[in-house]
C-alpha cells in the first residue's frame, strides 16, 4: 500500500501518479500521513457520483474520518465544528440561512465594492519599487478586505484582519503565532457581533444575528462560528488563486487579452483556471457508512475513509479532452473545483467575481507585468491544504 501522492512535479499539474492510478482503478488504497489507510478516488464520474452519496459522511467527529494533513487532527474536539464538517440535517440548517448572502446577483451587487478594493491596492501597487512580493501585496489583502466588506467589518479595522490573515497563512509562522491569530480574531468577531446585535445594519453578520434572535435559530457561539469560517475561508481560497492564476497567466500570455475583450471570455479564463489549478485538491474528505461497490471491483466498505482528489478528478481524459493544456475556451461545466453536491462551495460565485475583477483589472493597469525570480525558484504549497505560491515576486 503507497501513500497519499501530494507532490506537484510540475506546478500546474497534478501530481504525476494520479494520471497512473485513474488507468488502474476508480479508486486505490492508500496510507495517510498517520498510517491510517483511506481510499483515493482519481476518475471524475466516480468523484461526482461519491459526492452525492449518502452513504459517504463529511462529518468530521465520526470515529476514523481521514485526517489528509498534520496538525487537523484537532478538528474532531472542537466544541462548535465548522458546519460544512457536519452532515445534513445540521448542515442544511446553516447552509439554508446563508445560500442568500452569496447568490450570483447579491455578489453581482458587490462588485463595484470589490472594483474599488482592487483599484485602491493596485494604486499602491504602482508606487513600489519593484520586485513586489504579490501575494503580500495583493493576492491577500483582496480577498481580506472584500470579506471584511461582505460581513461587515469597519474599514478601519481591516489591517488588524490584513495582518492576523498573514500570519494564519504565513509559510515561516509557527504552530503558536497561528494560534494566537486565529484568537485574536476570535475575541475580535465576538465583541463586533455583540454590537451588531445591539446596533444591527445592512451587512451578512447583522443579518445573521438578527435571524437568531428572530428565530432562535443559531446561538451567539454558532454565528462567531460561521463568522470565522466565512472569514478564513473566504480569503485563503481567494488568495491562492490569485497569485497562481497570475502566474498561469503569465506563462500563457496570448490568452491575457481574453480578459479584456468580452466578458464571457474572461469567464471562461476563470472557470479553466479554477479546472486547471484545482487548488482545493484534498479537501472533499468522506468516511463511509455503508458498504460502497464501484466499478473493477473495488468495494469501499463501512468505517473506510475516503478523500476525492479534485486535481485528478478534474485531469482525467475521459472528461476534459487534453486536460494537462490550460484551454479557457474549452467546456469547463463539469469541473468540481468547488466541490460537488450539498457540500458544494457557498462562496464559489464570490470567488468568481473577485477573480473576473482582479485579472481583467491586474493586467490593464500593468501590461508589462512578469515574474522577477525563474519559476523553479518559487516557493510552493505542496505541504498545505490549498494549493499555491508562498511568494510570486513580479516586477513591471
Amino acid at each position: 500500500m503507497t501513500t497519499l501522492p501530494m507532490r506537484r512535479t510540475c506546478p500546474f499539474d497534478p501530481p504525476p501518479e494520479y494520471a497512473k492510478l485513474r488507468v488502474e482503478a476508480p479508486a486505490t488504497k492508500v496510507r495517510l500521513h498517520d498510517g491510517t489507510p483511506a481510499w483515493i478516488v482519481t476518475r471524475h464520474a466516480e468523484a461526482r457520483a461519491l459526492l452525492t452519496d449518502p452513504r459517504l459522511s463529511g462529518d468530521v467527529r465520526r470515529p476514523g474520518f481521514p485526517i489528509v494533513l498534520p496538525g487537523q487532527e484537532g478538528l474532531r474536539q472542537q466544541e462548535h465544528v465548522p458546519f460544512v464538517k457536519m452532515d445534513p440535517p445540521e448542515h442544511t440548517r446553516y447552509r439554508r440561512m446563508l445560500i442568500g448572502e452569496f447568490t450570483v446577483a447579491r455578489l453581482n451587487a458587490l462588485r463595484p465594492r470589490i472594483q474599488r478594493v482592487v483599484d485602491r491596492l493596485l494604486d499602491d501597487l504602482a508606487t513600489a519599487s519593484p520586485p513586489v512580493d504579490l501575494v503580500e501585496a495583493f493576492a491577500l489583502p483582496v480577498p481580506s478586505m472584500v470579506i471584511c466588506e461582505l460581513l461587515g467589518i469597519p474599514y478601519a479595522d481591516h489591517e488588524f484582519f490584513e495582518e492576523r490573515s498573514r500570519i494564519a497563512i504565513r509559510r515561516g509562522s509557527t504552530p503558536e503565532q497561528i494560534h494566537r491569530a486565529f484568537y485574536d480574531l476570535m475575541v475580535y468577531l465576538d465583541r463586533l457581533l455583540k454590537r451588531k446585535d445591539r446596533n444591527p445594519a445592512d451587512d451578512l453578520l447583522s443579518r445573521l444575528v438578527v435571524e437568531r434572535e428572530r428565530t432562535g435559530a443559531l446561538s451567539h457561539d454558532e454565528i462567531l462560528s460561521v463568522a470565522m469560517l466565512l472569514l478564513t475561508a473566504g480569503h485563503e481560497t481567494s488568495a491562492n488563486m490569485i497569485s497562481l492564476g497570475t502566474l498561469t497567466l503569465l506563462r500563457h500570455p496570448e490568452r491575457i487579452p481574453l480578459l479584456q475583450t468580452d466578458p464571457t471570455l474572461l469567464r471562461g479564463v476563470v472557470e479553466e483556471l479554477l479546472r486547471y489549478l484545482s487548488i482545493a485538491d484534498t479537501v472533499p474528505t468522506r468516511i463511509a457508512l455503508a458498504d460502497i461497490e464501484l466499478d473493477d471491483g473495488v468495494r469501499i466498505r463501512a468505517g473506510e475513509g475516503v478523500v476525492i482528489l479534485i486535481a485528478a478528478a478534474n485531469h482525467d481524459e475521459r472528461t476534459f479532452a487534453h486536460p494537462e493544456t490550460f484551454d479557457p475556451e474549452r467546456t469547463t461545466r463539469q469541473h468540481i473545483a468547488f466541490g460537488y453536491g450539498v457540500h458544494q462551495c457557498l462562496g464559489q460565485n464570490l470567488v468568481r467575481v473577485e477573480l473576473e475583477v482582479v485579472f481583467r483589472t491586474l493586467f490593464a493597469r500593468f501590461p508589462n507585468l512578469r515574474v522577477a525570480v525563474p519559476v523553479e525558484d518559487l516557493p510552493f504549497r505542496h505541504d498545505a491544504e490549498l494549493y499555491g505560491v508562498w511568494e510570486l515576486p513580479v516586477e513591471w
